[in-house]
C-alpha cells in the first residue's frame, strides 16, 4: 500500500506542476522539444536496424561522456585540466546531448552545489520527485529566478567559444539530425536522435532525482545525496552521488574499487597520455573528516 501511494504521488505530481502556473516562450519551446524527441523515440520498433542501433549506441556514448567528462567534471568543477582544444572538443560533444549550453548547464550545477536541497536548489526532490527529474526544466521563471542568472560562470563567459555555443547550442543538434537523415534515413534519425536523446536525457536527470532519493550515504554531506549502484553504471560513474557531494572537486566519483566509474577511467587514460593534468582526488585526511560517524 505504501509503494502504491509513492507511485500515485509520482504520477500525479506532473499534473500539479503543469496546472496553475504561467508558461513563457522558453518553457513552451523546451516542452515542445522534449515532447518531439519522446514521440520520435516511439517509432524505434518500426525503424530498427543493427546499423541504426550502433549509431544510437556510439552517439550515446560520445554525448554521454560529453556531459559527464566535460560539462560536469571538467567545466563545472575543474577537477582536471586538458589542452584547450581538447576541452572545446569534449564540450562540443556535450552540446550534442541537447541538455543546454555549457554556460547554462554549468551555472545551474554550480548553484545546485551552493544551495543543495534548499529552497534555492533548482532541482531538489524536496519539491517532489517529478520536479527534480523534469519539472524544473519546464519552469524557467522559477529556475532562473532563484539566483538571478548566470553570475557564477564568469570564467566561461570570457571565452568566445562558450558564448557562441550558448547562443547556438540547439542549432548543432538540428544539423546533426539532418546529417543522420541524409546518411541513413528514418532509422538513423529515430535511433540516432530520438532514442539516443531520450536515454541520455533521463539517465542525466535521474542523477538529480533518484540520486537524491534512493540509495545510501557514506559521507556526512548534510544533504539528500545518495550512492546508487545502478545509476553509477548507467550514468558513467555519476551515480555515486553522495561521494560527489562530499568531494565535489574530485575527478573520481567511484571512490571504492568496486564502484564502477567509467568517466574516471577515461580521465586516468588521458592522464597516462599526458593530456589530463591537475587531476584532483580527495585526500585520506579529507575522507576521514567527511565520514559518517557509526556510533
Amino acid at each position: 500500500m505504501g509503494l502504491l501511494k509513492v507511485w500515485i504521488t509520482i504520477l500525479m505530481t506532473p499534473c500539479a506542476n503543469f496546472l496553475g502556473r504561467k508558461w513563457n516562450l522558453l518553457d513552451l519551446v523546451t516542452a515542445g522539444m522534449f515532447l518531439s524527441v519522446h514521440c520520435l523515440a516511439l517509432f524505434a520498433p518500426f525503424y530498427f536496424t543493427w546499423t541504426a542501433f550502433l549509431v544510437f549506441f556510439w552517439l550515446g556514448v560520445v554525448t554521454g561522456f560529453g556531459i559527464t567528462l566535460s560539462y560536469h567534471r571538467n567545466l563545472a568543477h575543474r577537477s582536471f585540466r586538458v589542452p584547450k582544444l581538447l576541452e572545446y572538443l569534449f564540450a562540443y560533444c556535450g552540446v550534442l546531448a541537447l541538455e543546454g549550453s555549457p554556460i547554462e548547464w554549468v551555472s545551474t550545477h554550480r548553484y545546485h552545489h551552493q544551495f543543495t536541497d534548499t529552497e534555492k536548489d533548482a532541482h531538489s526532490p524536496l519539491k517532489g520527485f517529478w520536479y527534480s527529474h523534469m519539472g524544473w526544466i519546464l519552469d524557467s521563471s522559477s529556475r532562473f529566478g532563484r539566483y538571478g542568472g548566470l553570475k557564477n560562470v564568469e570564467d566561461m563567459k570570457k571565452q568566445p567559444f562558450y558564448v557562441f555555443l550558448h547562443h547556438t547550442f540547439m542549432l548543432h543538434s538540428f544539423v546533426l539530425a539532418g546529417i543522420l537523415y541524409a546518411v541513413g534515413g528514418l532509422p538513423f534519425l529515430v535511433w540516432g536522435v530520438g532514442v539516443r536523446m531520450v536515454v541520455v536525457f533521463h539517465i542525466t536527470l535521474f542523477v538529480n532525482s533518484a540520486g537524491h532519493t534512493w540509495g545510501y550515504q557514506t559521507w556526512n554531506t548534510g544533504d539528500l545525496s545518495r550512492n546508487l549502484w545502478w545509476l553509477g553504471l548507467l550514468a558513467l560513474g555519476e551515480g555515486w552521488h553522495n561521494n560527489h557531494h562530499a568531494f565535489e572537486y574530485s575527478a573520481r566519483q567511484g571512490l571504492e574499487w568496486w564502484q564502477i566509474d567509467l568517466t574516471w577511467y577515461i580521465i586516468k587514460f588521458l592522464e597516462a597520455l599526458g593530456l589530463a593534468t591537475d587531476v584532483k582526488v580527495p585526500s585520506e585526511a579529507h575522507r576521514k573528516r567527511m565520514a559518517l560517524k557509526t556510533e
